[in-house]
């Protein structure tokens, strides 16, 4: 899972979860599987969502609001939340409690701010202090990470959030995908952090144990690079980490994340450029690590969830990718060296986050001003 959730969560039942919903409608794939989607609100551009805890879940919108929903429908804002740039694809991005939430209050934002240079922007992460007593409020805000170098323009930040699971090598280790900003060249410079993935401590120390010791300062941070725009980040459940990306005219990749290794970007793609100017494929470059799967026409992945609940056994295991330009909800079987898309679930609609729920249902962010959040159960 993208998020981490503790294991008596996991095993919580399904009466837990009493959305407040006025209606529901069905929803089929186009093999034949039919769920039930329950509306629980609405926000103004959602972008991403966490659960806190069995009844209560953080969803960020783009404009810069950060809100605390619970499981029937009520919504919070919570205050104390940073000031962001609004604007093309930044704003307020994505949030993630820390794994030990319940013990130390530390939720982690990323956002787009400022650069240093007057019509520069890059993406920055923090942690604060979350105080769900009285008025829900951040406190004690703690920068930990800022893309280097600021650009113009406003696409490519990424800035997705994962945390390693418990118990294993990443333990306590969070991950954070660094889009290529539209540049190109920078995700192949070791100088700079876009195009890249992450890898830091929960405190914003970089880990003595990442791949990259001796190639600058900067990249002692990197855990990979040859990123594009990376809007989904998750482990599974024998701790592989997955990341899709956004491919330029087509291409969209679903990547198996390995420590050093070089992704390709702008090098090679299975898509071409939007002028029509052709990418060489990745199977030109076997230097290079190529996807697991593909999708041409494109997709456009937002969001990713692994699934690891009891409510769909069938999906155990699998990816669950939302679409934009598809208008989708895409289930990926994954394999030990491989990945195929299963089936894809439509109603119209560009989908901007799915999260599995305590309870195994499934919970996604449809995107635009008046987003739903919606929670699928089997029919």
């Amino acid at each position: 899972m993208r998020r981490i959730l503790t294991a008596f969560c996991l095993g919580l039942s399904a009466m837990a979860f009493t959305p407040a919903t006025s209606w529901a409608f069905p929803i089929e794939s186009n093999i034949g599987t039919q769920l039930d989607a329950e509306k629980v609100a609405r926000f103004d551009h959602p972008w991403a969502m966490s659960f806190l805890n069995n009844e209560q879940a953080l969803v960020t919108t783009k404009p810069g609001r950060l809100w605390l929903v619970s499981t029937d429908g009520t919504k919070t804002q919570i205050a104390g939340v940073p000031s962001v740039l609004d604007g093309g694809q930044g704003g307020l991005g994505d949030v993630v409690p820390n794994p030990k939430f319940a013990q130390n209050g530390w939720v982690y934002l990323s956002y787009v701010a400022k650069g240093d240079q007057s019509g520069t922007r890059q993406a920055v992460v923090i942690r604060a202090q979350l105080d769900l007593n009285d008025t829900p409020t951040l406190t004690d805000h703690e920068e930990i990470w800022r893309q280097f170098p600021a650009y113009p323009g406003r696409g490519h930040f990424s800035h997705r959030l994962a945390f390693g699971p418990a118990g294993g090598p990443h333990d306590g280790k969070l991950f954070i995908t660094s889009g290529d900003r539209q540049e190109l060249d920078p995700a192949q410079d070791m100088a700079q952090s876009l195009g890249k993935l992450i890898r830091l401590n929960e405190d914003g120390t970089v880990p003595t144990d990442n791949p990259f010791q001796d190639q600058g300062e900067l990249a002692k941070s990197f855990w990979t690079l040859g990123h594009r725009n990376s809007l989904g980040i998750a482990f599974d459940t024998d701790g592989r980490l997955w990341a899709h990306e956004m491919g330029p005219r087509h291409g969209d990749e679903l990547n198996l994340i390995v420590a050093g290794q070089n992704y390709g970007w702008p090098l090679v793609s299975n898509g071409d450029h939007y002028s029509g100017v052709e990418i060489p494929d990745h199977d030109t470059r076997p230097d290079l690590a190529a996807p697991r799967a593909y999708w041409v026409p494109s997709i456009a992945p937002s969001g990713l969830e692994i699934y690891t609940g009891n409510m769909f056994p069938d999906w155990h295991g699998s990816a669950v990718i939302g679409g934009l330009v598809s208008r989708a909800l895409i289930r990926v079987r994954l394999h030990p060296d491989t990945a195929a898309e299963r089936e894809r679930f439509s109603w119209d609609v560009r989908i901007r986050d799915v999260e599995q729920g305590p309870d195994g249902a499934l919970w996604v962010l449809e995107d635009g001003r008046n987003g739903r959040l919606l929670r699928l159960t089997p029919n």
